[in-house]
């Protein structure tokens, strides 16, 4: 399987052998055009464009490593490899025949082996990056082209995620946006908890509360399981007057949803506490959340005005609050914020409204906040790639769990340069 997409690779990027190409019945053959690559159904390359024997041919081209294969795959039965100009195989073992009796000309392609070699050891190593000796001989247009590009690709993705939400929730921006922030405020180990809870946040509720940052606590706290008995580790409690607090809180909580007739809350054991620092505690970084909706600062419209990375750090400005011990948002949590949530969902709103401007201010966006520091960004640092700006970081996040992890090299520029550099 590995080494038929290697083929394929061979053949569309016209990696070919210095030797003359040649049918098996001796004719010349000069590929103008390798077609373009399908990944469905049918030939391997649509509308390709080859010489065979001084006569001109457009059509499909088929890839086997064996040209038995064609018969075991059934393509002599079925009637779309008719159009078939050029059968390609690195063996050639059997003769061909279409389901209207036409026999295609036969081509033998040799993967190189200077490129099998580095494929191998593209796949063999454990090293990250698999690609990192070629990084220092890149040229800056392969790496602005390929780091543009992956910016591109998690911009969309990312964005289509918001889009997702938007859809679920029927259209409401601000929801959308409420669950999107919500999620980010997990910071990763708790996410996934913090988007469950927000998808069902009675924001209904909230907003007919707005001008009482109390009761919104005690719908965030409460809605959230953390004002149920024992749900906040013991280790969390800090003083006797916030034990009181929270008690009063729960009374709260209790006449609210009593009033507006609210689901139970969530229950404690999606919350994650184990290793974390107590800033980031989850209960605290709810309250920060009741903080930023009580202040509206962090609103579709708020944000959407924030034109500088100043004014977004301003709005997501949060204060230590009387009762919980919590600080505010570091500079790098704030940043975190922008990447995750207003750089995509400005994005999305570009997309979902072909809004050209939204798209260009969520990459301008990134291209004002510093690179997200973390083992991904200083592997690729230390192979020598500069990554100076967070529309950086976020190309080469891409590129790592889309491209690296999945062990998809054949479609990474970095590893066409690796994979040709002997060839």
């Amino acid at each position: 399987m590995f080494m038929e997409k290697l083929l394929h690779y061979v053949w569309k990027h016209k990696i070919f052998p210095l030797s003359p190409l040649c049918t098996t019945t001796g004719e010349a053959v000069e590929v103008l055009d390798p077609g373009l690559h399908n990944t469905h159904a049918g030939p391997d390359f649509f509308n390709a464009k080859v010489r065979i024997g001084g006569t001109l041919w457009v059509g499909n081209v088929e890839l086997h490593l064996r040209s038995s294969d064609w018969w075991r795959h059934g393509h002599d039965t079925d009637p779309a490899y008719n159009n078939v100009i050029l059968h390609v195989a690195e063996t050639i073992d059997q003769e061909v025949v279409t389901a209207d009796g036409q026999r295609p000309p036969q081509l033998q392609l040799a993967i190189p082996d200077s490129v099998r070699e580095n494929y191998a050891a593209l796949c063999t190593t454990d090293d990250y990056p698999r690609c990192w000796p070629i990084v220092p001989q890149l040229s800056a247009l392969t790496v602005h082209s390929w780091m543009s590009a992956l910016l591109a690709e998690r911009l969309q993705e990312r964005a289509q995620l918001c889009l997702d939400r938007l859809s679920a929730v029927d259209g409401d921006w601000e929801r959308a946006l409420f669950i999107t922030l919500a999620r980010n405020f997990g910071f990763g180990v708790n996410g996934d908890a913090f988007e469950m809870w927000a998808r069902h946040f009675p924001l209904y509720a909230a907003a007919k509360h707005r001008d009482d940052p109390f009761q919104l606590e005690a719908l965030f706290l409460g809605s959230a399981g953390f004002l149920e008995p024992d749900a906040i580790p013991s280790s969390a409690h800090e003083t006797a007057a916030q034990e009181d607090y929270l008690r009063r809180l729960r009374g709260e909580w209790n006449y609210l949803a009593h009033k507006f007739q609210l689901p139970p809350p969530m229950e404690a054991k999606h919350w994650r506490y184990l290793r974390l620092r107590p800033q980031n505690f989850p209960h605290l970084r709810v309250v920060q959340l009741a903080q930023l909706y009580y202040r509206q600062t962090a609103s579709l419209s708020a944000l959407f005005e924030a034109k500088s990375r100043e004014a977004l750090h301003e709005a997501f400005d949060t204060q230590a609050t009387e009762h919980f011990s919590t600080q505010k948002l570091s500079a790098a949590s704030r940043d975190l914020l922008i990447i995750n949530t207003v750089v995509p969902f400005l994005f999305a709103y570009g997309m979902a409204h072909n809004s050209e401007e939204h798209q260009e201010r969520a990459v301008n966006l990134l291209e004002q906040l510093k690179p997200e520091q973390n083992f991904i960004i200083r592997q690729w640092q230390q192979c020598g790639l500069s990554v100076t700006t967070a529309a950086d970081s976020q190309a080469l996040i891409q590129l790592k769990r889309k491209y690296c992890d999945r062990h998809d090299c054949l479609r990474c520029r970095f590893s066409f340069e690796y994979l040709r550099k002997k060839a």
